[in-house]
């Protein structure tokens, strides 16, 4: 079972709307997912409260503050949300389970700093448990510097960039009705998904 998990220990750099569309890209493909939010703001089970019943099922995963207990053996895909923060046992302890990371970023200098000593705990424990940790860049057109400087950043660290997401209001309109990318009419966000296409294959790989 892979588990998915979507961290950064800064806030608001766009944890809940990668872990939302991961959990609904994996619900596309007719997987058991279940998704999970350890962040005390539970942006992710909000989202999943306002998922429409028609919508394909992503299941709630009752996570603890103090405790992330391994998901029950029927589901095939989890997908963690996690808190600002991210530190000390509770990082150990949510990198044990993880199968894959995805830590978004946004191209701010400002973010990219505040995120590097995050980046390095990150990379250390990916030598040793052979962890998987891609990049995303938030907010950012890969055609600019800020991209550019963001690839610089990270490609001393030896983590790749697997996908860039532009700023576009159709997250924010498709949060507020339980709904991702995956789940309507593709013709609607056609540029987003060309964005997610190297993101979707890292996960899948």
């Amino acid at each position: 079972m892979p588990v998915v998990v979507v961290a950064n220990p800064k806030g608001g750099v766009g944890k809940s709307t990668l872990s939302t569309n991961v959990a609904g890209y994996f619900a596309r493909q007719g997987h058991a997912v279940m998704l999970g939010d350890a962040d005390r703001q539970q942006s992710s089970r909000l989202w999943l409260q306002l998922r429409p019943q028609a919508a394909r099922p992503i299941r709630t995963w009752e996570v603890s503050h103090d405790l992330i207990a391994r998901p029950p053996k029927d589901v095939t895909h989890v997908v963690l949300d996690t808190p600002a923060g991210l530190h000390g046992w509770r990082f150990k302890d949510v990198m044990r389970m993880a199968d894959k990371v995805l830590v978004p970023l946004q191209p701010s200098i400002f973010d990219i700093y505040a995120t590097r000593s995050f980046l390095d705990e990150l990379a250390e424990f990916r030598h040793a448990d052979k962890l998987q940790v891609g990049l995303v860049g938030m907010r950012v057109d890969a055609r600019t510097i800020a991209a550019d400087k963001l690839q610089e950043f990270v490609g001393s660290l030896g983590l790749p960039v697997v996908g860039h997401l532009r700023d576009t209001q159709n997250y924010i309109h498709l949060a507020a009705r339980g709904l991702t990318l995956f789940d309507v009419a593709p013709g609607r966000v056609e540029k987003d998904l060309i964005q997610w296409q190297d993101i979707c294959r890292w996960l899948d790989r």
